[in-house]
């Protein structure tokens, strides 16, 4: 356990910075989830709404730094790809 002023308070606020990334990487997750359920349900209608909200949010997460460039245009390639896939 941290013993000086300083070091308590920055344990706070890793704690707070912590907690925001889970929740950008979170929501990121989710919406990638319910993309791939719109494509198994052969909905693309609803897979192209979703797929509009998957993109958002994994560019909210490369913002705030949660997932690098890299990885947020392969995810947004891979389901972009399924997408377009379907018939």
């Amino acid at each position: 356990m941290a013993n000086m002023k300083n070091a308590k308070k920055k344990i706070k606020v890793i704690a707070k910075e912590t907690e925001r990334n889970n929740n950008y990487a979170a929501s990121m997750k989710t919406a990638c989830k319910n993309v791939e359920k719109a494509i198994n349900e052969k909905n693309k209608e609803a897979a192209n709404d979703k797929l509009k909200v998957a993109v958002k949010k994994i560019d909210k997460a490369k913002s705030a730094g949660v997932i690098t460039s890299n990885k947020a245009a392969r995810n947004k390639s891979r389901l972009t790809k399924k997408v377009n896939a379907m018939d």
